[in-house]
């Protein structure tokens, strides 16, 4: 394809040798310098389609960066898109020397000045941070001359579009613009109309598709179940590298404690974790220390981890299109992958959208046939396990869960008629009696008033039809105002 030896080089040494079909169309005109638009699914190597020809240019025409300045911005949605994107330019420009950074938040501002401070041929960066900088006159981009957008579509769902319009009003006007999406919204379609200059458009498969190479399946299954059903799979030695999605964050470290209980190697990934716990736990799942990481949507598209055998949608997504992203985590680089949803009652409508966008019926698993969910089946007629699926680790249940006051934690009052001051079994406060003082003879247990569903009236008391003893006073009713509640009358309290 005519580029620098230096980058075939490269790409020997990591035994790359046929280009893909977005690879193949892109790289000749990007090294020609025409905008250009790609649309095309994950792990179909668009990294690749534009860091190659990027490389190569600046390879033709070399000048040193000045200070505060960058030949070549990348923006990226997530860090580890953006720290994927990096290290892809790194390997690939191995030979020729180039300075490359990548930033975003999480982390200090020092090492990224520093680098900054240099001047830099290509940076890759995350919007929020970028701006940061660029306010802060850190960062000049009146030199930059190509300026890649990838994943714009995630761009749009995460609302970083405003941000990337006032990023673009300072690269010059003459410039070189590529534009990679794996899905095609109109929103997305007006904004590369703002953005690109006479395009390309390559696409090498239809918006919103899935994968061919992927086995997709949905288990329609109670939510409360969820979590006993995806400890149940992993007893399948073929799950040897799963990913598992989840809609929230709090879910997400819900999901990898239970899986952790069940003996299962799991840990999360999500917003709510410092960049360095990010870092580690994704550095585990890639060197086989965890069996399964559990992320939301925020990691969808900068997982880029060979070998991943299974992706669950534990939740299915609110956006349609984001399905498409998080099996593309799997059946990677030509590779076979399987997905399985898992669909409660409520998520049906989200399941018809998903089928909606992406043209296709998918299939669902026979309860009778498959081995995890007759399991699964099996234990809760036998023991009941997996009915409400609280979290093993803790004694006190979790009152999200509908599990209020039952063991030690709970908080609620218990539905058990409690006498005595006995603590029922399932929680909630005994009955407290007074104690009794020097000389007094203790007071009986106070009797309780039930209440009976069958007759649907209050069993009676033995406190019933009881006349106050002698020189007891009698409860008088409380005397209501007569003014309609002010509580005075003629100026006089009533």
């Amino acid at each position: 394809m005519g580029l620098n030896k230096a980058l075939l080089q490269a790409l020997a040494s990591t035994g790359y040798t046929t280009p893909t079909p977005i690879q193949e169309k892109a790289i000749p005109d990007v090294m020609a310098g025409k905008d250009l638009l790609g649309i095309a699914q994950t792990g179909t190597g668009k990294t690749a389609a534009f860091a190659l020809p990027i490389l190569h240019r600046l390879a033709e025409n070399r000048i040193a960066p000045k200070p505060r300045t960058t030949r070549v911005l990348v923006l990226s949605p997530t860090r580890e898109l953006a720290t994927q994107i990096g290290d892809s330019f790194k390997a690939y420009g191995a030979h020729l020397g180039f300075r490359v950074a990548v930033i975003f938040g999480g982390v200090k501002y020092g090492g990224q000045e520093r680098a900054l401070q240099q001047g830099l041929d290509i940076l890759v960066a995350a919007p929020g941070r970028l701006l940061d900088h660029i306010q802060q006159k850190n960062l000049d981009l009146s030199s930059t001359e190509i300026f890649v957008l990838d994943e714009a579509d995630q761009m749009l769902d995460l609302g970083f579009i405003k941000p990337i319009r006032q990023i673009v009003s300072k690269i010059p006007a003459k410039r070189q613009n590529l534009f990679f999406s794996a899905t095609m919204p109109s929103e997305i379609g007006k904004l590369a109309g703002e953005l690109l200059k006479d395009p390309v458009k390559v696409q090498v498969t239809p918006q919103s598709t899935t994968v061919q190479r992927i086995s997709q399946s949905v288990v329609y299954i109670e939510q409360g179940r969820k979590r006993a059903l995806l400890t149940e799979m992993f007893s399948d030695p073929e799950y040897t590298r799963c990913l598992v999605f989840t809609k929230t964050k709090h879910g997400a470290d819900k999901v990898a404690a239970y899986l952790e209980a069940g003996g299962v190697e799991a840990g999360a990934i999500h917003g709510n974790k410092s960049q360095p716990q990010r870092e580690r736990t994704l550095a585990a799942f890639k060197a086989g220390k965890l069996r399964v990481l559990v992320a939301t949507d925020i990691a969808a598209r900068g997982i880029d981890v060979d070998g991943v055998s299974h992706v669950v949608n534990f939740e299915l997504p609110h956006v349609p299109e984001s399905y498409v992203h998080r099996i593309g985590r799997t059946a990677r680089a030509g590779k076979d992958g399987t997905a399985v949803s898992f669909v409660a009652g409520d998520e049906m409508k989200l399941l018809k959208d998903i089928e909606k966008v992406t043209r296709q019926k998918i299939p669902a698993i026979d309860r009778r046939n498959d081995k995890a969910l007759g399991q699964l089946d099996a234990t809760i007629m036998a023991t009941g396990v997996g009915k409400k699926a609280t979290m093993p680790e803790r004694e006190g249940g979790d009152r999200n869960e509908g599990n209020r006051g039952e063991g030690r934690g709970g908080r609620g009052r218990s539905r058990v008629p409690h006498r005595d001051g006995v603590r029922p079994e399932g929680g909630g406060q005994p009955h407290r009696q007074r104690r009794a003082r020097p000389g007094e003879t203790p007071a009986a247990p106070r009797p309780e008033r039930a209440y009976n569903p069958l007759a649907g009236e209050r069993v009676p008391s033995i406190n019933d039809n009881v006349k106050p003893a002698e020189g007891e006073m009698k409860r008088r009713p409380r005397r209501r105002p007569s003014n309609g509640g002010k509580g005075y009358v003629g100026g006089a309290k009533a």
